[in-house]
């Protein structure tokens, strides 16, 4: 029995030093060439706002693995960037400010065996945070505080929404404005009309930070219209409902489930109205509209039947007949794609921004009105039915 345990002990032994042998060789790399490859040659320039894009000719090392670009960013942070030996450009960026910076450009071998560097000097513009920071506008809103801002570079940036903490501290709020969308408009709601006070910064996502803007706003009073007095008002030239579906699809609480929502006639042309009653009369600030996400990769907005040019107007007193007198433009609108792709594709931004509710704003010195009225002029499918999962009134009925 002895011998039988010491055989068994060399056994486990000997696949113990097997086993670490060949972890050994799974971390030396595929091939052992010491040799540095060649240089990167031919580099020139094209600066860009917060960075620079750097074209090369690579070396021609059978064995070449990858290019990678050293330098260090205004905040004294090393960065390191690499792109594949299939491409001849880089990209280097983090770059907060304008000025004179030094980037060192390396070819890598498979066996990581690096060349000497070639020093390249790039002249970055300023960062598309300036940009945004300058161009940022902050307004009291109904329930809340109003941000916009223009951001050409579609940069993925944060837009820090402050508040003092019990201590006299500023405390960034969670959650604050995180996009890369062009066009900025953000708000922050829930508050009553005490005034506070805000500062507002914008941040890359090299933590690289802007000046702060401070502000004092007492948001306007807002509270939701119940949807329990909605109801359909059809009225003389409203496009006829979809047969699956009803008004009331867009105050039942699904955002989702077909037929749960409310569809014009896809065959009728031209412009499609629809009416409600929200049976009170309130100073409207905003109605919130979740649009219909079709079946199409999984679920998709900015689609179809969901609104894209669109016009909501609001009444107190509509006229039988059907026509606009007595009717006042709350707003008009065109709705935009955060990420900017193609009809039919869409980022997880673009998705969480439909799915949490479109907000479209009213004219703040717009009168009570009772009864609001949709006129779609243009859907994504380039049609004018409209498809609408779910509205919210927002407003002072006081």
């Amino acid at each position: 029995m002895k011998k039988i345990m010491e055989k068994i002990g060399c056994l486990m032994l000997l696949a113990a030093v097997a086993l670490s042998c060949r972890e050994e060789n799974m971390l030396k790399p595929l091939e052992s060439n010491t040799t540095p490859p060649g240089v990167v040659s031919n580099v020139t320039v094209e600066n860009k706002h917060g960075g620079a894009e750097l074209t090369y000719t690579v070396p021609s090392d059978d064995d070449l693995s990858y290019i990678k670009a050293e330098y260090i960013l205004p905040n004294g942070k090393l960065r390191t960037v690499k792109a594949s030996y299939y491409s001849n450009q880089i990209l280097v960026d983090g770059f907060s400010q304008p000025g004179e910076y030094t980037v060192k450009l390396y070819a890598v071998n498979r066996s990581e065996a690096v060349s000497k560097p070639v020093e390249v000097i790039i002249h970055p513009e300023e960062s598309p945070i300036w940009n945004i920071y300058r161009s940022m506008k902050v307004n009291a809103s109904f329930g809340g505080i109003q941000v916009t801002a223009e951001n050409e570079d579609r940069a993925n940036i944060a837009i820090l929404i402050m508040q003092k903490n019990e201590y006299g501290e500023w405390v960034a709020d969670p959650n604050s404005i995180y996009t890369a969308t062009d066009k900025i408009k953000a708000s922050k709601r829930g508050m009553d009309t005490t005034a506070r006070d805000f500062a507002f910064v914008v941040r890359d996502r090299w933590l690289n930070y802007t000046d702060t803007l401070y502000k004092t706003i007492s948001p306007l009073f807002e509270t939701k219209i119940p949807q329990s007095g909605y109801r359909g008002f059809r009225l003389p030239g409203d496009a006829a409902s979809h047969t699956s579906t009803a008004h009331s699809g867009m105050w039942d609480g699904n955002i989702l489930d077909w037929p749960k929502i409310y569809m014009t006639q896809a065959a009728i042309s031209g412009v499609h109205n629809t009416t409600v009653d929200l049976g009170v009369k309130a100073r409207l600030s905003r109605l919130v509209i979740w649009d219909y996400p079709e079946y199409y990769n999984g679920r998709t907005y900015y689609y179809k039947g969901n609104l894209k040019e669109f016009e909501i107007w609001g009444s107190d007193n509509p006229p039988e007949d059907g026509s606009w007198n007595n009717w006042y433009l709350l707003g008009s609108y065109v709705a935009v794609k955060p990420s900017g792709l193609p009809f039919g594709q869409q980022s997880d931004e673009d998705y969480q921004t439909a799915n949490s509710g479109l907000s479209w704003e009213f004219d703040i010195n717009a009168p009570k009105v009772r009864y609001i009225r949709i006129k779609s002029k243009k859907n994504w499918d380039g049609s004018s039915y409209m498809a609408i999962a779910e509205i919210q009134a927002y407003g002072d009925p006081r």
